[in-house]
């Protein structure tokens, strides 16, 4: 059975967030957001530190260090949407609320191939 585009960005998303967090999501979700974006929805993926951290309302302090390493794997963010759409990345937009343990990895993507 082959892997859908979707599922192969869902799939390498969640490797790179155990990777580089030690805590994969339990549940994410990777959508085209019209023709020309790809918006990636990872939820529980905080690690029990990271908790703590928002126990002690220090949510803002997590939001900095999570999109600190966010975007410096950026590069690794990128090249799944890129192997898996036959496009280039030309913007990366990350975010995250602590509170809801949710981030999101939008890629807006360069012109299709012809167009």
């Amino acid at each position: 059975m082959h892997e859908s585009p979707l599922q192969a960005i869902s799939n390498a998303m969640a490797q790179i967030y155990k990777t580089q967090f030690g805590r994969g999501p339990t549940r994410v979700k990777t959508y085209f957001a019209g023709p020309d974006a790809v918006v990636c929805i990872l939820e529980d993926t905080q690690t029990p530190a990271e908790k703590r951290l928002v126990e002690l309302r220090e949510d803002q302090r997590l939001r900095d260090v999570r999109l600190f390493f966010q975007y410096a794997t950026e590069d690794d963010l990128r090249a799944p949407v890129e192997q898996a759409t036959g496009r280039r990345v030309r913007a990366f937009i990350s975010g995250i609320d602590v509170r809801a343990d949710a981030s999101a990895e939008v890629f807006l993507l360069d012109d299709a191939p012809g167009t």
